[in-house]
């Protein structure tokens, strides 16, 4: 049966009004790209960075050790010194007077130590022949004893004035820095009163002693008996340095000790690193900061900053794409940081893929689309 023209015209109104609604509908949302990195297991250095400061390997307070004019000084200041190089001159006429006097009453002991020696001799032939008494004999051999300790006492005064007199020759007693005198020429110094010359210091090494938390320190030992980090021991473990404006020392340092004493002020150890100073940039006092890889944690992964955010509680997590293709919530246990990526420990395995790029935008069970690089 065929329709009339007002039948089939409806049809065909009612075909485009379909055709349009359908139109009309909002095709599904494209997946949104991210940008991914992709993380495996690995040995990652553990370097922590601690705050210290710098002091002189040897330091040595040049003193007085006799009463005396000081005739001249035979350094500049700052400059470098030997051991033994003389430092000061002090009068030394006293001293060698004092040596002299020294020296005599020696020969005079020594002297009368050969007279009571002669004595005793002749005593010993005459006893058994009864032409002198027992006592005489007795006295004699008394005699020479003490002959004999004057001899000693005189040698000992003669090198205590020897002593003395090396004294006026003030020296270095190590090499180092030769710092501000306190002292010039016609001063007037007693070994008394200890006066203080100088000061002499060796720069080249120089230690730098930083300061670590010992809450720090328990975790390190606990994951070493855990068998989660392998510990560079003493002399071994590498040490770099950041100075006061950023920059960092050109030359590698090595860790000497770890104190065993807490400070009960501050909870923290002294650490302690040796650093090269040949060309005398690093002076004592100065405020630095040490970078030490004190060993290595075993089957961690790295993942940029970036890709780590932290809930309202403080949990670190990370978002990842799912073989399905959609957004995985990761929490994750972080072991500190290497350089910009956190060290993560459990949540994470070989070969996810953590979104770094575009988390804004997506939320956990989203579907995503990895963009190609």
């Amino acid at each position: 049966m065929r329709l009339g023209g007002p039948v089939a015209a409806l049809a065909c109104v009612a075909l485009l009004a379909a055709c349009s609604r359908a139109a009309e509908r909002p095709s599904a949302p494209a997946p949104v790209q991210v940008t991914v990195v992709t993380v495996y297991r690995q040995s990652v250095p553990v370097v922590i960075e601690l705050p210290g400061r710098t002091s002189a390997n040897l330091v040595a307070q040049v003193r007085a050790r006799v009463d005396g004019i000081v005739l001249r000084q035979e350094t500049r200041e700052g400059s470098e010194v030997k051991a033994g190089q003389r430092l000061y001159q002090i009068d030394p006429e006293l001293y060698i007077a004092a040596l002299n006097s020294a020296n005599a009453m020696l020969q005079k002991a020594q002297a009368n130590l050969a007279a009571q020696s002669a004595t005793v001799e002749r005593y010993k032939l005459l006893v058994p022949r009864n032409a002198i008494s027992k006592q005489d004999y007795d006295s004699a051999v008394s005699a020479q004893g003490q002959a004999a300790a004057d001899v000693a006492s005189g040698k000992a005064a003669v090198e205590t004035a020897k002593i003395n007199l090396g004294y006026t020759n003030v020296s270095s007693p190590i090499t180092g820095r030769a710092g501000i005198s306190q002292v010039t020429h016609g001063a007037y110094v007693q070994a008394g009163q200890a006066t203080l010359m100088s000061t002499v210091q060796q720069i080249d090494p120089i230690k730098v002693d930083v300061t670590q938390s010992s809450v720090e320190g328990l975790r390190l030992r606990r994951d070493y008996a855990d068998g989660k980090l392998k510990l560079n021991g003493p002399g071994q473990a590498k040490v770099t340095l950041v100075l006061e404006d950023g920059t960092e020392y050109s030359r590698p340092g090595s860790l000497q000790f770890t104190d065993i004493t807490v400070d009960q002020s501050t909870g923290s150890v002294t650490v302690r690193a040796l650093f090269p100073n040949p060309d005398g940039v690093l002076l004592p006092g100065m405020f630095v900061r040490a970078r030490i890889e004190e060993g290595v944690r075993e089957n961690a992964i790295l993942v940029p900053q970036v890709g780590v955010t932290h809930d309202p509680r403080g949990n670190a997590t990370a978002l990842v794409v799912a073989a399905d293709g959609k957004v995985a919530l990761r929490k994750l246990q972080l072991a500190g940081t290497q350089g910009d990526q956190w060290i993560v420990e459990h949540g994470l395995e070989d070969g996810d893929h953590v979104i770094v790029g575009g988390l804004q935008r997506v939320q956990p069970g989203a579907a995503v689309q990895i963009a190609k690089k």
